[in-house]
């Protein structure tokens, strides 16, 4: 008999394997999106400091928002 796959949505925590390091990205050497620069923008201008250069990566980009939103107080 075959094992079967793991069901993430029968765990208890399902939002454990939610999150990956954006460090592990696949995609994290892309280009910023467009939603990201967009938040960005938004939270620069709420803890008054500079915007980040126009060619950030998405994962650059994350690591950039989650340093803001702590330094606000945000999540």
């Amino acid at each position: 008999m075959r094992e079967q796959l793991h069901n993430p949505k029968l765990e208890e925590h399902p939002g454990s394997n939610t999150e990956k390091d954006s460090e592990n990205w696949v995609s994290g050497d892309d280009p910023i999106t467009g939603a990201q620069a967009s938040y960005l923008a938004t939270l620069c201008e709420e803890a008054g400091v500079e915007l980040p250069p126009a060619d950030l990566s998405k994962a650059d980009a994350s690591k950039r928002i989650d340093e803001l939103k702590e330094k606000l107080g945000l999540d």
